[in-house]
């Protein structure tokens, strides 16, 4: 039986299904692309419960999230700015000074903690990724090699302290026991801490038919709704929320104790009034979904098949998580996408899961200049579009396809 992560109600209710594919992030190397590779269904269901959007497990995180896992956050310029805003503001907020103590959750390369550094506040980042972990490390952030979870917050309170932040930016989404990571959260959090989220918004996932951020490694699709509920199980709530522009619309949800006095701001009703408006609590809301996603589809592999008959040279910008998912679930190979550009070093001279495009250096577009070059992360595409504007051909377009094709 398929049970709801959080409330372990059965789950009935399929709003998306993206067929079979690899995990996202398994970049295949040269020597390897001629060895078969592990798929898995890509299969969303609602909980009609408690109202959390969630993929049926077929993998568990430890096979996601490996020690090679290829995400690097301080590959963007405008991610490391959002990141540097943050660290100012929260410092300002909270009073944070060097006598605090911050815990960041899935703490990557250390994108985000060497701004708390940089002011002498006292920080430990948590990353299960033993890679990016290392580069952390390297830039001398206290990073512990671990998935977070209950144990994982009794151990860092033996060793250290309870913090009086704990950040966990997208990372939530990515977790696949919900319940035990929000519950080593509520250990780990001081009396009168603050713990502050990141994650995609359910709304503007549905709104802007961002289907290709559905992939193995995001296990829910959250809203306001459902991150409340899954907090007051485990004795917190939220005081706040803001809506940010990142990732294509995402949320910031601020956290404390229950028993906490911190006042709660209008922000969070005026949040929920806005999901309930959406649609979020109606299950016929989630009708119809796949089929605007495969009329995406649709129109993704029309351009690519009239390119092709035209002559045309097709290249993508960005080996992101969700140039795979649309990539895979439309069938594509390198056929009609020649190659895909990345600036992450790490990613080059290997090939996209399933489709096994190669991933190669930015500067191949200028040796080899194409008609056209699909941006795939399109939350970067004005980020992109600027940097390859003085590096492309004059009659080269540049297109997106989420949520719906675009051209410049």
């Amino acid at each position: 039986m398929n049970k709801c992560r959080h409330c372990q109600s059965e789950l009935t209710f399929k709003f998306l299904d993206l067929g079979s594919s690899p995990p996202s992030n398994e970049y295949i190397l040269k020597e390897n692309l001629d060895k078969p590779e592990k798929s898995y269904p890509l299969q969303v269901y609602v909980c009609s419960n408690c109202w959390l959007v969630q993929t049926k497990d077929f993998t568990s995180g430890e096979d996601l999230f490996k020690d090679d896992y290829s995400y690097l956050s301080s590959t963007s310029s405008s991610w490391l700015e959002h990141s540097k805003e943050y660290s100012e503001k929260i410092i300002d907020l909270l009073n944070l000074n060097k006598d605090s103590f911050i815990v960041e959750l899935a703490s990557n390369d250390g994108y985000l903690l060497q701004n708390f550094l940089k002011k002498n506040i006292k920080c430990i980042g948590i990353e299960p990724t033993r890679g990016t972990a290392e580069i952390a490390i390297e830039k001398g952030i206290e990073t512990i090699i671990k998935f977070f979870g209950e144990q994982t917050a009794i151990d860092v309170i033996k060793e250290y302290q309870m913090a009086d932040l704990i950040i966990g930016n997208n990372v939530y989404a990515h977790v696949p026991d919900i319940n035990d990571f929000t519950k080593g959260m509520k250990l780990l959090l001081s009396d009168n801490g603050v713990i502050t989220l990141e994650f995609p918004s359910l709304v503007s996932l549905i709104d802007h038919k961002q289907f290709d951020t559905v992939y193995h490694e995001h296990f829910s699709y959250l809203s306001l709704s459902s991150v409340k509920k899954i907090f007051e199980k485990q004795g917190l709530r939220i005081w706040k929320v803001e809506n940010l522009s990142t990732h294509g619309g995402s949320l910031r949800v601020y956290g404390c104790h229950s028993e906490c006095k911190r006042k709660e701001h209008h922000s969070v009703s005026a949040q929920l009034n806005l999901e309930e408006k959406a649609g979020l609590l109606n299950i016929q809301t989630y009708n119809g979904f796949q089929k605007s996603c495969e009329d995406i589809k649709s129109n993704f592999i029309n351009f690519l098949n009239k390119a092709k008959a035209d002559n045309k040279k097709v290249v993508g910008y960005g080996a992101a998580a969700k140039g795979n998912t649309l990539i895979n679930f439309s069938g594509i190979d390198r056929s009609l996408i020649k190659y895909v550009c990345d600036a992450a070093t790490f990613k080059q001279n290997k090939y996209l899961p399933g489709s096994k495009i190669p991933i190669l250096d930015p500067s191949m577009i200028e040796k080899d200049p194409p008609d056209f070059i699909i941006i795939f992360p399109w939350n970067l595409a004005m980020e992109i579009k600027s940097y390859l504007s003085d590096k492309i051909k004059p009659n080269c377009k540049i297109v997106t396809f989420i949520p719906e094709l675009k051209t410049w």
